[in-house]
């Protein structure tokens, strides 16, 4: 009789190459794979040492006033508008502006409302400047917007300069 008996021992696998396969995978996935843009608003923010806050009067026809309430309602010159008719509205104030240089557009927007519906606003008031300065860049250049020189749309950004003054209202 034997009562030795032998350890059976597990058999085990060999992992080692694992390991690698696993990082060449990562490195094949990161480099493979396009990453989604954050949409976003692109602003040039005033420079920092213009600490002082500066009054300038300007004439009340040259303002367009709008409002987004807190139901995402929007007030365009105190009266309910809606995001898609902002557009035409904003490209006929400016051009029936007397002064295209000092209007503003002034936008208030109450905490509550929803940051698409923000958005949408910011998109709408640029399209209607691009609409404007593709228009002058085809009465003054014969061509698009996007065809122009650096300083061909230079001029067209001092023709129709955004002017946007935004504050916040509510809570």
């Amino acid at each position: 009789m034997n009562l030795f008996r032998r350890k059976r021992e597990v058999p085990s696998l060999n992992t080692t190459a694992t390991a690698d396969i696993s990082f060449m995978l990562l490195i094949l996935f990161l480099v493979t794979t396009s990453m989604d843009a954050d949409k976003g608003l692109q602003r040039q923010l005033p420079p920092m040492d213009n600490q002082e806050e500066t009054t300038i009067d300007v004439n009340k026809e040259n303002i367009l006033q709008l409002e987004l309430k807190e139901n995402n309602q929007l007030i365009v010159d105190e009266k309910p508008s809606s995001v898609k008719q902002l557009r035409q509205h904003v490209i006929d104030f400016i051009a029936k502006s007397s002064d295209r240089e000092h209007h503003i557009i002034s936008l208030k927007t109450h905490r509550d409302a929803s940051y698409d519906t923000y958005f949408k606003i910011q998109n709408e008031i640029v399209a209607a400047y691009h609409i404007l300065r593709d228009r002058a860049a085809r009465q003054y250049y014969h061509h698009s917007y996007e065809e122009c020189t650096k300083e061909q749309r230079e001029r067209l950004r001092e023709l129709y300069p955004q002017r946007i003054a935004e504050g916040y209202g509510g809570k």
